[in-house]
């Protein structure tokens, strides 16, 4: 079975050639992970320092309120507390991508230095609101980590939320079995203090590379 999320999408900005040539490659409608998944995007020189891809024009993040999985109200902007906040979209019913990139940054997470770690909040935005209720949400990043922050919402904000910081959300596909999945983009997006998106990491990138770039991040907020 076939479940959509691993759909890549970016607005149109003056990214490198290298990197918009690799996004076309890697790119698909796909949870189940696209079979060049192992084509990690690179920029050895770029100047950042990053091993992921650094946006040379960060994304703002969009002032937009979400429900969290207490119920409670969430403002992307203004709710987090940590300088470095990471951000992916995805659901709890997808069985292969959402699972691998969360286990992935989790993974990371856990390596790093605890006071370093202590400065990154990861935030999951469900793409499929009618199944995720707050409670499966919880339950499914419990698995990962507990610290993670689960939201939820109207499907109309956050789609739009995706628009903004470049993660394509399609929508519903219906499957012969009369369920469906969920198309959505499987990027991780890397916030800074000032809430801009410098970086993003594609599914497939190494665990090494993620926790190099997570304390390059946190390391640049000081």
């Amino acid at each position: 079975m076939t479940h959509t999320a691993g759909l890549f999408h970016f607005s149109p900005r003056p990214v490198a050639v290298v990197i918009l040539s690799l996004l076309m490659v890697i790119g698909c409608v796909s949870c189940t992970a696209p079979t060049n998944q192992n084509a990690v995007i690179r920029q050895s020189a770029d100047p950042s320092g990053f091993l992921g891809a650094a946006l040379p024009e960060p994304y703002l993040m969009p002032d937009a309120v979400l429900t969290d999985t207490s119920g409670g109200s969430f403002n992307l902007r203004t709710t987090p507390s940590a300088p470095v906040t990471l951000v992916f979209f995805g659901y709890t019913s997808c069985p292969d991508v959402c699972i691998a990139v969360l286990s992935d940054v989790a993974t990371a997470l856990g390596r790093m230095d605890a006071a370093a770690r202590s400065q990154i909040q990861v935030v999951f935005i469900t793409t499929d609101p009618s199944r995720d209720t707050p409670k499966r949400v919880r339950a499914y990043l419990d698995r990962f980590d507990p610290s993670f922050i689960g939201l939820t919402g109207d499907l109309g904000t956050i789609k739009s939320v995706g628009k903004r910081i470049g993660v394509e959300i399609e929508g519903m596909h219906k499957l012969p079995s009369g369920g469906y999945e969920v198309g959505h983009g499987a990027q991780v997006i890397g916030f800074d203090k000032a809430r801009k998106g410098v970086v993003l990491w594609t599914p497939s990138t190494p665990i090494g590379d993620l926790k190099h770039d997570f304390e390059l991040l946190v390391a640049k907020q000081r």
